[in-house]
């Protein structure tokens, strides 16, 4: 597989995942979280597929960039399998209904495993662009990998559990941030993919290093 063919199934799984949850948001009726819709009539699998698919655009990735990078991309591929492993932790283990008194093990498992995904994206993303060329891909990677932690912290901030979402009304609008989140680490997974489609892969430029060490010799005797 081609670093271009790994950057293409992993935008097509990618906008595959976005397609789902969109139709869970504009067919069912209004849930407060994502994953909450897997708890209506209907909802189950769309939310299932969608976690799923952006999973197989993780892994897609991380595959892309152990073809085309082994070495300096290991921590982001790291980063990305956890991703991908939270996200499939998430779509076996549902979330408890909101307003729910009682913490259940799915619940607990549900959301360590979401906690897992949203801030291991962003870290993966900083980390693959860092000490890159300033071009417009790895300046996008940059800028959404900020963007994403950004809105994770503020959807932290407002989250019911935490202590200061009675200060800032958390409350009436921390579902719209965690769907802010969704689609930042979603944006991240596509640009770090179709940027990572640029990278040659490895085994071309161990050869191209080789040829040129294999060149210089000869134009010295000439």
């Amino acid at each position: 597989m081609t670093p271009r063919g790994c950057a293409r199934l992993s935008v097509a799984a990618t906008v595959t995942s976005a397609g789902a949850l969109a139709y869970a948001e504009t067919t069912l009726p209004a849930q407060v979280l994502l994953s909450h819709y897997a708890l209506v009539p209907g909802g189950l699998a769309p939310v299932i597929a969608g976690m799923l698919a952006l999973a197989g655009a993780c892994l897609w990735l991380a595959y892309g960039l152990a073809v085309t990078d082994p070495a300096r991309t290991a921590a982001t591929r790291v980063l990305l399998l956890a991703g991908a492993a939270g996200l499939v932790m998430s779509a076996i283990f549902p979330t408890d209904p909101s307003g729910s008194q009682l913490d259940t093990v799915s619940g607990e498992i549900h959301r360590w495993a979401a906690a897992v995904v949203f801030t291991s994206l962003p870290v993966a993303g900083w980390m693959l662009a860092r000490g890159r060329a300033g071009a417009p891909g790895w300046n996008a990677v940059r800028a959404l990998s900020v963007a994403a932690g950004m809105t994770l912290a503020v959807y932290l901030v407002a989250h019911p559990a935490s202590f200061t979402s009675s200060f800032v009304n958390g409350g009436a609008y921390y579902g719209l941030l965690e769907r802010a989140v969704v689609v930042a680490d979603m944006a991240l997974i596509l640009a770090m993919a179709l940027a990572a489609a640029g990278l040659r892969p490895a085994a071309a430029t161990t050869s191209a290093v080789e040829t040129s060490e294999e060149a210089e010799p000869q134009q010295l005797a000439a």
